[in-house]
């Protein structure tokens, strides 16, 4: 039986003693920036607010770092990697164990960290607690058994030689990492990061630093060497522009808009040539056959574009359904999306928390209005939801053309844009044209119909017959506009480490 529902298919339930816990008040523990495994405030003194986007109320402030502290941060992590520390010198198993030891902390803190992410976020306790914080525990724990593993190669030569490949750290690593996923963005920066051996400055988003602070404390617990992990939160167009154009950093990861990624990349050619990872924006088709499994598709569409408020790089946000089954797609979708619940996140019934800020609530509205005026058919939604925090009503378009502007830019929100197709030809010709490139989906019980999208769509992931499976072992990234290298599984760590080659002269070579 296939299970249908977000909440059987990937979440577990919440066990009643969570569910008591999820009212009391979230302490927050850390605010400071964290250089060299201390707290310190800001070279300048300045802070900044986070605020509860379910209620826009300020959560609290936090030290605001800017290029002085990014310069301090660079300066211990350069201290760290040197020829000889600690860190240069410790056993790959031993960098192995201090990751599942911060997995270990991460479990052992895991309703806290759930209800920060939640409190600061706005999404559903449910998903942070099920979801979030599962993934980043095995994240760190998937690179912890990767750390002795990563080897060169001995390779045959002409002549009185013997060469060889050897794998080095990049060496100070500057990562920048998204509001939408904390906790689990962090994870996969700082996981491949740390398990090849680098050092790394962080950037958390200013919307969301509490999370990433709080890991701060369990690297420090878990025993990793001063100077290894440097946290600094503060806003993009000083800490993060920082780190892009720092000389020192040698590699900067980023995960955000298109728009910032950039900026990035030209900081990064400006400055010293670093390398650089970049995960960016999406507008992923998703794609229904007439042969697909109709309730599946339909509970799979829904979740496709709609989970985490529908702020997720790589939503479903273009839902292209076949001519035959569109309207009845399209009148049980919004059957579906009537059904959903939006309100307090910790709230175990809702399905749905807030958007991120004012900023992301006011572009959502927007681009709904843009729909209506050019002439998509608003189906349900449209909205605000509730009177306080950032809520949008669960909104789904249908009659949407290519050229609208809701069918083009990434809205990152809760607006499901439904779309005609007749052949597979004109289908793929249409879900390739955009900028972006990062996934996929395609829902049919035909295999030929399958491959040939999974072949012809131009995207770093393809699912077919599921949405959103994620897992360690298996690498993301993007096409076109939505990014270069990858993240995750083995390919993720080429990208924090680089190829040396040896090679020595021998007084007698034998075959």
């Amino acid at each position: 039986e296939i299970d249908l529902t977000f909440k059987r298919a990937v979440l577990m339930s919440i066990p009643p003693s969570k569910k008591r816990k999820m009212s009391e008040a979230t302490e927050v523990k850390y605010t400071q920036i964290f250089i060299n495994n201390e707290w310190c405030n800001s070279v300048s003194g300045k802070t900044f607010p986070t605020l509860n986007p379910a209620t826009g109320e300020k959560i609290c402030d936090v030290q605001e770092g800017d290029k002085a502290d990014v310069d301090k941060a660079v300066k211990a992590a350069k201290e760290a990697f040197r020829w000889n520390s600690p860190w240069r010198k410790m056993d790959a198993s031993d960098r192995g164990r201090l990751l599942n030891k911060l997995a270990d902390l991460i479990e052992r803190d895991r309703e806290y960290l759930a209800r920060l992410e939640t409190l600061d976020g706005g999404k559903p306790y449910k998903d942070s607690f099920n979801a979030d914080v599962v993934l980043t525990m095995k994240c760190y724990r998937y690179y912890a058994g990767w750390t002795d593993k990563i080897h060169g190669k001995t390779i045959p030569v002409d002549g009185p030689y013997v060469s060889m490949t050897r794998l080095e750290p990049v060496g100070v690593c500057g990562q920048i990492i998204p509001w939408n996923f904390p906790l689990l963005m962090q994870a996969w920066k700082l996981g491949p990061a740390l398990c090849a051996g680098n050092v790394v400055v962080l950037k958390p988003a200013e919307q969301t630093p509490l999370t990433a602070l709080y890991i701060g404390a369990l690297i420090m617990e878990a025993g990793f060497p001063p100077g290894v992990v440097n946290i600094i939160p503060g806003y993009g167009p000083t800490a993060g522009a920082a780190i892009s154009g720092h000389p020192d950093v040698d590699k900067v990861a980023f995960t955000g808009s298109t728009e910032v990624g950039h900026l990035i990349q030209q900081a990064a050619g400006a400055s010293n040539l670093k390398r650089v990872t970049l995960e960016l924006g999406g507008k992923s088709p998703n794609i229904v056959f007439a042969d697909a499994n109709l309730d599946m598709a339909i509970e799979m569409s829904h979740f496709a574009l709609f989970f985490n408020q529908g702020q997720c790089c790589c939503a479903g946000s273009r839902t292209f359904v076949e001519e035959s089954i569109y309207d009845e797609f399209v009148r049980r979708s919004v059957e579906r999306a009537k059904k959903r619940k939006v309100g307090n996140p910790l709230d175990p019934e809702n399905e749905q928390g807030a958007q991120i800020d004012q900023e992301q609530f006011d572009k959502i509205l927007d681009l709904i209005e843009s729909g209506k005026k050019e002439g998509a058919n608003l189906q349900c939604g449209g909205k605000r939801a509730g009177d306080k925090g950032f809520f949008i009503e669960p909104t789904v378009f249908s009659d949407v053309q290519d050229d609208m502007k809701i069918a083009q830019e990434e809205i990152f929100g809760p607006v499901m844009q439904i779309m005609k197709f007749k052949t597979i030809d004109e289908l793929l010709e249409r879900a390739n044209k955009t900028i972006y490139g990062l996934a996929a989906s395609v829902f049919t019980t035909s295999i030929d119909k399958a491959m040939t999208v999974a072949h012809g769509v131009r995207a770093g992931t393809v699912w077919v017959n599921c949405y959103d499976v994620l897992h360690a072992q298996v690498p993301f990234g993007g096409f076109k506009q939505s990014g270069n290298g990858r993240e995750l599984g083995e390919y993720g760590l080429q990208q924090y480490s680089e190829v040396k080659t040896i090679t020595m002269q021998i007084p007698h070579k034998n075959s």
